[in-house]
This record gives C-alpha cells, structure tokens and sequence, in this order.
C-alpha cells in the first residue's frame, strides 16, 4: 500500500482543473509546512494565486479543502510493483512507504496527523487506506498464483503485518528510516504465514 503525496492522474477541464492543481498544491505545502491549524480559505487562497472568493465557492472551509485533498490522493493510478517473488513485492511495497513517509515535510505523515484532528479527515483517511489495502491486494494474489501462498491466505492481514513495522517506525517512533526494515519486515511476514499454514495443516486429521 503506498502512501505517496497525493497526485492525481491527468484529467481534462481546463481552467476548472488548474484551479484545483493549484488550490490542493497549497493545501499540501500549508499542510506539511505548518500544520492543520495553518490551513485556512485565506491562506490557501493567497498560497495558490487565487481569490479567496473562488475558494469559497468551491471548497467553502477547511473542511472541505481537506476532503478534496483525500478525495485527490486516493484518485492517484498506482499499481504495486511486480519483482516476480512475494517477498520482492512486500519489499518494494515496504520502500514505497518508508520513501513517502519519510521524506522532509512528508504529506503522508501530514494528512495522517490530521487525520486526528478532524473526524471528516479520519472518515476520508480510513477510506483511502482501504482503497490502497484492496489495490494491494494483488501482491497476494499473484504469489498464491506462484505457489507461494496458500489460496486460504488472509491477504488484508499478511499486507497489514508486512508494512505496519514500516508504519509504527516512522510514524509512532518518529524515528529514522531503516534501509533494512523494508526487506527485513517483509520476510518476517512471510515467515510468519508461512509458520501460520503449517499449524493449521498439522490441526488436521491425519496430517
């Protein structure tokens, strides 16, 4: 599941869509430079080169200035990458994230402390990790299709104990990123189902 600053994919409108580009480019840059509390109609307004009237009309107040930012991130066209082994693919997933997330004034780690500052935001923050969780979702299907998984597999739980280190480190912990945890995380979740299959298997009769 990636966590990257949201970009959404190109969409025709002209002068409507431009407006948008710039007004949700101050939003992340208010956002990750300042915090909630500085995005405001008036700031954004002047950050994106607008009239503050224009604002209003569309996004009316912070609120609606945030949701428009979610409602963005989740129209980014991302697809988890395909290295040909599940922990290849956890592993590239795991880099994606500790890259977003831990880059200088990350609008992930942003849109995610506000997240618990505004219940609209965590509504919108809780859709768009389901969104990534289900695009994910693929990694786990595919390697079920290699024969490394058993079609049984849990796949919104091996995605959840595969990237959650990468979460707790950078997020919880505020600490550095680990050039090692994204690969290290990843084979730990994959040790782990693979530990969790055989249990079960030798629950069985006759097993």
């Amino acid at each position: 599941m990636s966590s990257p600053s949201p970009t959404p994919r190109t969409r025709p409108g002209g002068r409507t869509a431009r407006i948008r580009t710039q007004v949700l480019d101050a939003v992340r840059a208010e956002l990750a430079e300042n915090g909630y509390d500085a995005v405001t109609v008036d700031a954004v307004a002047a950050r994106a080169g607008v009239h503050r009237a224009t604002v209003y009309r569309r996004w009316r107040d912070t609120g609606g200035l945030i949701a428009d930012l979610f409602t963005a991130a989740g129209d980014i066209d991302w697809q988890p990458s395909d290295t040909g082994s599940l922990v290849g693919d956890l592993t590239a997933l795991n880099q994606e994230i500790q890259d977003s997330l831990g880059e200088p004034n990350s609008i992930a780690v942003a849109l995610i402390a506000v997240s618990f500052r505004s219940a609209e935001a965590a509504d919108a923050l809780r859709q768009l990790w389901a969104d990534r969780y289900r695009q994910s979702e693929v990694v786990v299907r595919r390697a079920v299709e290699r024969g490394e998984l058993a079609p049984a597999v849990d796949a919104r739980a091996l995605l959840i104990t595969a990237t959650a280190p990468v979460y707790h480190r950078l997020v919880l912990l505020r600490l550095e990123p680990d050039p090692e945890l994204p690969r290290r995380a990843a084979e730990s979740a994959v040790a782990g189902e693979s530990r969790r299959h055989r249990a079960v298997l030798s629950r069985r009769p006759g097993m």
